[in-house]
């Protein structure tokens, strides 16, 4: 489709969320049935029509602004030929919202101060600026104190597995490392910055980010494809001595964790007694896996395409957790996804749509929970579930339960950065999922209410002072802040 310049979208323009709004201008006689004849062809195609802006108006011709919703970008192209073929009616333009938001990229470099004296100039530069490289030298844990590393995080792709899009490369990641960078800066205050590496080999990769990490005090890997994944984090956690993580892997393990841990207290049953089936051992589902097991799960059972490969006994799968990767039988299940949810309390799915019968739910004890977070299509849509299911959670905005990754990594890297931790390690996870079930008074949970919005403003604060509190009581400070001792 071609995108023209169309009229500049601001983000107070925006309303409900749509994937195919698109503003189309157009120029038309000045007279009367010419709009009718637009609003018709648009019912026509089946497309919806939204804002209507009068651009100018002359006494033979008018030219106006018209929004509209596709159901797809093939949709738009059909609706916007129909529109050209009218009789008297021009297409000047057209333009797609999404696009139009991203035109010149989403973030910028701004200045804590502005350069305006020569003073200032030779303060912030040359010659004053060398007074603080040689303090550094002397001492390179001063970096923290005058530099922005502090408060920096590099989030790095290599682009090989882009959303639930795939390997799309490092250019096309872009976009997506560009709104993480938004993220973090909007919701933590934290500065990010999107490094997108050519290169998807795992030495490459490693040294790479060895080399650069001088310049942050945090790195967070981004959209990188599995197994890979696990021997690049795993790397840079032991050859650095800032936090390295895999947003993918711990970031949703820490959401679905805090929703599960809501989820009981609504259920009124224990961890340790939950039977619970995770289904898509990728990288998210063996974070999960580990860090349910962490948290006291004693009945697990892991399945992927083959189906159930991955069970044992607590205290084998408790002890080896870390190495997790080594107990899963792809090549060999043991039985179907249908024999592991026989009697189980929990379905966590972390695969692809559609999986998931209603035949399947009744396998499961009475009452289930069912965690259906693949996107964009649920492993089971909640029309079907909630027949059967008691709890049904998310990964989607127009469903309830999102669980959506935005609610921990912000806080977990705000809490990092506070205490100048070394690392992200167990513990923290384990009190970011914690203090993130918290944020929902026990008074006001319920079947549909059991994880926070990613907008409600306690989310990352309580998030942050528990990981910098952990990251304390487990000596990766460098740090301590008062509410980190105090525990508050």
């Amino acid at each position: 489709m071609k995108k023209g310049q169309g009229r500049q979208v601001s983000t107070k323009d925006i309303g409900p969320y749509s994937n195919y709004r698109m503003a189309v201008r157009v120029e038309l006689p000045q007279r009367p049935g010419m709009f009718a004849l637009l609003a018709t062809a648009l019912a026509e195609e089946g497309a919806s029509l939204g804002a209507v802006d009068m651009v100018s108006s002359t006494k033979t011709k008018v030219v106006r602004d018209i929004t509209f919703d596709a159901r797809s970008e093939e949709h738009g192209d059909r609706v916007l030929q129909h529109l050209g073929k009218l009789p008297d009616v021009k297409v000047l333009s057209a333009s797609d919202r999404i696009f139009m938001m991203h035109l010149g990229g989403k973030i910028q470099v701004s200045s804590k101060f502005q350069i305006k004296t020569r003073n200032t100039l030779s303060m912030a530069y040359t010659p004053g600026v060398g007074r603080v490289a040689q303090a550094i030298a002397r001492d390179p844990s001063q970096v923290y104190h005058f530099t922005s590393k502090r408060n920096s995080v590099a989030v790095i792709t290599d682009g090989s597995a882009v959303l639930g899009l795939g390997n799309l490369g490092p250019e096309a990641a872009l976009p997506v490392m560009e709104g993480k960078v938004m993220l973090f800066h909007q919701f933590a205050g934290i500065d990010a910055w999107p490094i997108c590496l050519n290169t998807q080999d795992p030495d490459e990769i490693v040294r790479t980010v060895v080399a650069l990490s001088p310049g942050f005090g945090g790195i967070n890997l981004e959209d990188i494809s599995a197994p890979r994944c696990f021997e690049i984090e795993q790397r840079l956690q032991a050859a650095l001595d800032i936090p390295v993580m895999h947003d993918d892997q711990h970031g949703t393990a820490v959401v679905i964790l805090a929703a599960l841990l809501n989820a009981l207290k609504v259920t009124g049953q224990s961890l340790p007694q939950t039977k619970i089936v995770v289904n898509g051992l990728g990288a998210a589902g063996i974070a999960s896996c580990q860090l349910l097991l962490a948290a006291g799960v004693k009945h697990l059972k892991g399945c992927d395409k083959k189906g159930l490969v991955l069970e044992g006994p607590a205290t084998k799968l408790r002890e080896h957790r870390n190495h997790l990767p080594s107990l899963i039988q792809y090549d060999r299940p043991s039985g179907t996804l249908q024999d592991a949810l026989k009697g189980a309390d929990v379905f966590i799915g972390l695969s692809a749509g559609n999986v998931l019968q209603l035949q399947d739910l009744n396998l499961m004890a009475p009452g289930p929970i069912v965690f259906a977070l693949a996107n964009p299509d649920p492993e089971i849509p909640p029309e079907i579930a909630a027949t059967q299911c008691r709890i049904y959670a998310s990964g989607r905005s127009d469903y309830p339960n999102q669980s959506n990754n935005l609610l921990a990594f912000p806080g977990l890297f705000r809490g990092t950065l506070d205490v100048q931790a070394k690392t992200i390690n167990e513990a923290m996870l384990l009190a970011a999922a914690k203090a993130l079930a918290n944020v929902i008074p026990q008074i006001s949970l319920n079947e549909e209410y059991i994880i926070p919005s990613v907008f409600d403003k306690h989310v990352v604060p309580q998030v942050a002072k528990a990981v910098a509190k952990a990251a304390q009581d487990t000596g990766v400070a460098r740090r301590v802040l008062k509410y980190a001792m105090a525990g508050e």
